[in-house]
């Protein structure tokens, strides 16, 4: 059944989403299945796709490897990206050798979208919201400044309104660009910027701006070094209080051969690591290494800088983020794995942002104006709206305009769209095939007179990861040793060695891609079993090693 190429326009909500998933699972059903994790909190359910060659094992006895996206309502792009490696690796199996490769030989786990329900109301309604549509942290909205269309047009922008004590003033060089008021600044035309919205129960006097009703934030529910939102805003009740990402949480404890991750979110474009909460001297020293290995590779096919939460994306320079999910799935489970911000519209407008964060509470007026340059050149304008005088309710006189936040900001324009869910999702297949990967390397087996055989099996780790994925993974002990086992024929018994023995872990080539005068052992991703046999000529021993990460190897061995 042939699929149509992948569909750029526009994002797509919840129903489109699934269906999007059903076509393909009609289209390719030996290569994708799908189910659903649990359900969210308004009782939609959590879709996620596996993808793998089916006709060449099952998914959990290949190494595997974690997409997900939409942690953030608002961060549609992510999803986008999502589907399409979806519909990629899908429709380029057996022309594309590392597509190939992968499926034949791994299992992709792509949960396109976690927010199903604060997405939807991002696309459906003119409405932002963090990830959750659950009210917290309070059970009913809050006095003050509440976010809302108060125009009809189905956006909500920003509010000026002229005051003479007002922190900012039209630019002279673009009437659309504010900038800000120079602290020795008097006697000229003052504004104050607020959002587009309407200000519950208003004394005529004060304006509050109110929290946003809908704080949930996912991205600090995971449980490393979680704090509560005293300390940590859209902390949660708990680690993993929400349904959504106990979800999430469940199907990694029982999907014990995932090695990496990536998790897509919206805006700087850049890729980030852990820790968000230490510097680098808290990483074990091997595993910084590949991770700034791996980074350098994203780097290379995204044109994205991998870079430190902690050094060069904390919001405050003072203060840490909380209960992320890059750090939770590093430090308990020891994936290498990444935040990518996708998009960023002033680096595509051509400003040089220098500092991820600090940029957003200063930068050169020109920068702004090469936005505006960008929106009128290569959007046609579409991005920011005019000023528009209106009679506000509650203010006034005011103007309501500004860029649409949503469509420009926080998302790629449709146009945008092809090149960066190709260059991203190249980064993963490349991450992905980086795994640890089992082989049945040979079997030997020796006569030794009469009914007694001696078998010697060697089995070797072809991927570039250990077989314990990171130094980290070793430490915390979560990855269970390699077990390879024998199944005798009727009426064979074992001589020597038990049936089933443990085996280790295996290193692979990471350990050997750095120089140095200690140089580690060649044949240290290898490893030899063995036992002797009584059994009948001619009859047949099964040969089978399993490991977590790595995957199950089989072989039947004729004794001759």
């Amino acid at each position: 059944m042939p699929v149509p190429a992948f569909d750029f326009s526009h994002y797509y909500k919840y129903d489109e989403l699934a269906g999007f998933l059903q076509t393909m699972v009609e289209a390719y059903p030996t290569l994708i299945a799908t189910e659903t994790i649990g359900k969210s909190y308004e009782g939609r359910d959590i879709w996620i796709a596996l993808i793998t060659n089916q006709a060449t094992g099952p998914a959990l006895e290949k190494p595997g490897y974690w997409i997900d996206a939409n942690t953030h309502a608002g961060e549609v792009t992510g999803s986008a990206v999502a589907l399409y490696t979806i519909h990629h690796l899908l429709t380029s199996y057996g022309s594309d050798p590392q597509v190939t490769r992968l499926l034949d030989e791994y299992v992709v786990y792509v949960l396109p979208r976690i927010t199903v329900d604060g997405s939807e109301k991002y696309l459906t309604t003119p409405h932002m919201l963090r990830s959750s549509v659950r009210l917290y942290p309070y059970e009913d909205e809050r006095d003050g400044l509440q976010r809302a269309d108060v125009n009809g047009d189905d956006r909500i922008l920003q509010m000026r309104v002229k005051d003479e004590n007002g922190a900012w003033k039209v630019s002279e060089k673009d009437p659309r660009v504010m900038r800000r008021r120079e602290p020795d600044d008097f006697g000229g035309t003052y504004y104050s910027l607020l959002p587009e919205g309407l200000i519950r129960n208003y004394d005529g006097y004060e304006i509050k701006i109110a929290p946003a009703p809908e704080g949930l934030d996912f991205n600090r529910n995971y449980p490393y070094m979680w704090a509560p939102e005293g300390e940590q805003y859209g902390a949660g009740d708990f680690p993993l209080s929400e349904p959504e990402t106990r979800a999430e949480a469940e199907f990694w404890r029982t999907h014990r051969n995932i090695n990496g991750f990536l998790t897509y979110h919206t805006y700087a474009a850049v890729i980030l690591r852990p820790y968000s909460t230490h510097g680098d001297d808290a990483f074990p020293v091997e595993d910084l290494d590949i991770y700034k290995l791996i980074g350098e590779k994203g780097t290379e096919l995204t044109g994205y800088e991998c870079v430190s939460v902690y050094d060069k994306f904390r919001y405050h320079p003072k203060e840490v983020l909380h209960g992320g999910m890059d750090d939770y799935c590093y430090d308990h489970y020891g994936w290498f794995g990444f935040t990518t911000e996708l998009w960023d519209a002033p680096t595509a407008a051509g400003v040089d942002k220098k500092d991820y964060i600090q940029w957003g509470r200063w930068h050169p007026e020109e920068d702004d104006l090469k936005l505006m340059r960008w929106n009128d050149e290569k959007l046609g304008g579409k991005g920011f709206h005019d000023w528009v005088p209106f009679d506000h309710p509650q203010l006034g006189k005011v103007e309501i305009g500004g860029w649409d936040t949503k469509a420009v900001w926080q998302n790629a324009p449709a146009e945008y769209l092809p090149e960066l869910c190709d260059r991203h999702c190249r980064f993963t297949i490349a991450h992905a095939l980086m795994s640890p990967r089992l082989r049945l390397k040979r079997v030997d087996v020796a006569h030794q007179g009469a009914d007694v055989y001696r078998v010697v099996a060697v089995l070797e780790n072809r991927g570039f990861l250990p077989t314990y994925t990171s130094k980290k993974g070793q430490e915390r002990n979560i990855v269970r040793p390699i077990r390879a086992t024998l199944t005798l024929p009727e009426g064979g018994t074992l001589v020597t060695g038990p049936p089933e023995q443990e085996v280790g872990h295996l290193e692979g080539r990471a350990n050997k891609a750095f120089g140095g005068f200690r140089m580690p052992s060649p044949t240290d991703n290898q490893r030899k079993v063995e036992w002797v046999v009584r059994a009948p000529a001619r009859s047949t021993i099964h040969i089978a090693a399993h490991a977590e990460r790595a995957g199950t190897v089989r072989r039947d061995v004729t004794l001759e």
